[in-house]
C-alpha cells in the first residue's frame, strides 16, 4: 500500500513538474548557442558567449519578441562543445531533441560547425554560425546542393583567400609567397588553397607550400624549407593561438619576411600572445572597431561597457546572428522551427554591425564585404575595405 501511495505521489509531483516547464516554455523563445569554451580556442568562445548573452539581455529588456499579440523573452540555453568535433555534434543533438530550442547560433571554427550544422541539417532547425568561413558548413555534404537550415553571418573562404591574395599582390607588391597552414583544418586548408590560386592566377608565385598538424608545437622544419624558398612574406591563415609561436620560431630561424593572415587571427589574446612579433602585419577580417558606423559604435560602447573588453569579430558576428534570429522570429510571427527557418531564408538584406548582408536565393552565404587591418602600435587598426 505505501508502495502504491508513494509512486501516486511521485507521479502527481513529475506531472506537476512537467506541467509548469510546459507553461515556462510556452512562454519563452528557447535559442540554443554553442561555442568554444573551453579547448584550443576558449578566446572564441568567451567572446561568442559573451555577445550572445548581450544580445538576449537586450532583447528581455525591451519586453521580447512580438509574436502576434504578445511579446515573449529569450531563453538562452549554451553548450560548450570544449573545441571539439564530437561534442559539438552531441551538443547540436541535445539542444534539438532535449531542449526543444527554435534554433541554434554557433559553433564558431569551421571544424566544430560542420558536424553541428549536420545534425541541425537532418533535425531541421536553423543553425547560424558567426565565423565558420569553410563552404562545406553550408553545403550538403551528398549532393554539394545548399543545406536548407545552415546559415551563417560572415564571408566564406573563397572570398576571404581572393582578397588576401590581390591585396599581397596589388597593395602590398610582393610576387614571392609561401604558406604554412593546418592540413587537418578545413578552414585553414580551404583559405591557403584559395590563396594559392588566386595568387598564381595574378602573376604571383608560390615558393613554398608547407603543412602542419592540429596541435603540432614545432614548425622548425617547414620554417626551414620556407627560409631557404626566399619568400617576400609569409600567409599564415591559422588560428590566434597558434600563429604567434610560428612568427617566433621563424624569427628564431632568421627569417625576415613579414606574415599576413585571415579573419582567425582577430582575437586579441593574439596581441598578447604575439606582442611586437606581429607589429606592422595584415589580416583580413569581417569589421574594424576604429572604422565603425553608428550603430556598431553603440554595439562597441554597450559592449565595452558590460565586458571592459573591445569585442572582436566573433563577438560581433554573433551579435548579428542574433539580430539575424530576431528579424526573422518578428517575420515569422510565431515561435515555430519551420517559420523561423523559412523567414531566414527570405531576408533580402539585414543591416549589421559587421556590415550588410544579402542573402541569394536558396543560399545560407550572405554577400558582405570584408576589411583589412593592419597591427600597429599593439592594436588592430583599419586599413582598407574589400568589397565583393
Amino acid at each position: 500500500m505505501k508502495k502504491t501511495i508513494v509512486g501516486m505521489v511521485l507521479l502527481i509531483v513529475c506531472a506537476l513538474f512537467a506541467g509548469g516547464c510546459s507553461k515556462d516554455d510556452a512562454s519563452q523563445i528557447k535559442i540554443g548557442l554553442i561555442a568554444e569554451l573551453t579547448g584550443d580556442i576558449p578566446a572564441v568562445g568567451a567572446s561568442c558567449k559573451n555577445a550572445a548573452e548581450m544580445a538576449v539581455a537586450e532583447v528581455n529588456a525591451a519586453g521580447g519578441i512580438q509574436l502576434g499579440d504578445k511579446k515573449f523573452k529569450i531563453k538562452l540555453i549554451i553548450e560548450d562543445n570544449a573545441g571539439k568535433a564530437d561534442q559539438s555534434a552531441s551538443a547540436a543533438q541535445k539542444l534539438i531533441t532535449q531542449n526543444k530550442v527554435v534554433a541554434i547560433v554557433g559553433p564558431n571554427a569551421s571544424r566544430y560547425a560542420l558536424p553541428a550544422a549536420e545534425i541541425a541539417e537532418s533535425g531541421k532547425v536553423a543553425l547560424i554560425t558567426p565565423w565558420s568561413t569553410a563552404p562545406k558548413a553550408t553545403l550538403d555534404s551528398r549532393t554539394n546542393a545548399s543545406k536548407k537550415y545552415v546559415f551563417r553571418a560572415c564571408f566564406i573562404d573563397p572570398f576571404q583567400g581572393g582578397v588576401v591574395a590581390k591585396f599581397t599582390l596589388d597593395n602590398l607588391k610582393f610576387r614571392k609567397a609561401a604558406v604554412l597552414y593546418d592540413v587537418a583544418s578545413e578552414y585553414n586548408k580551404g583559405i591557403a588553397e584559395i590563396f594559392k590560386t588566386v595568387f598564381e592566377q595574378n602573376g604571383g608565385k608560390i615558393v613554398a607550400f608547407e603543412t602542419y598538424t592540429t596541435n603540432d608545437k614545432d614548425f622548425s622544419s617547414q620554417l626551414t624549407k620556407i627560409r631557404q624558398a626566399a619568400p617576400e612574406i609569409i600567409f599564415l591563415p591559422n588560428y590566434y593561438s597558434e600563429v604567434p609561436l610560428q612568427i617566433q620560431q621563424a624569427k628564431r630561424l632568421g627569417i625576415a619576411a613579414p606574415f599576413i593572415g585571415a579573419d582567425a587571427w582577430g582575437s586579441e589574446e593574439l596581441l598578447k600572445l604575439c606582442g611586437s612579433d606581429c607589429e606592422g602585419y595584415y589580416f583580413s577580417t569581417h569589421y574594424a572597431a576604429d572604422a565603425a558606423g553608428e550603430a556598431t559604435r553603440k554595439f562597441i560602447a554597450d559592449y565595452r561597457s558590460r565586458y571592459s573588453a573591445t569585442p572582436d569579430d566573433v563577438a560581433a558576428l554573433t551579435y548579428d546572428s542574433f539580430g539575424l534570429l530576431k528579424q526573422a522570429l518578428a517575420t515569422a510571427g510565431k515561435n515555430d522551427r519551420q517559420a523561423v527557418r523559412d523567414a531566414l531564408a527570405r531576408i533580402p538584406r539585414y543591416d549589421g554591425v559587421t556590415g550588410t548582408m544579402q542573402f541569394r536565393e536558396g543560399s545560407g552565404d550572405p554577400v558582405k564585404s570584408a576589411v583589412i587591418l593592419k597591427i600597429r602600435d599593439g592594436k588592430f587598426t583599419w586599413f582598407a575595405d574589400a568589397k565583393p
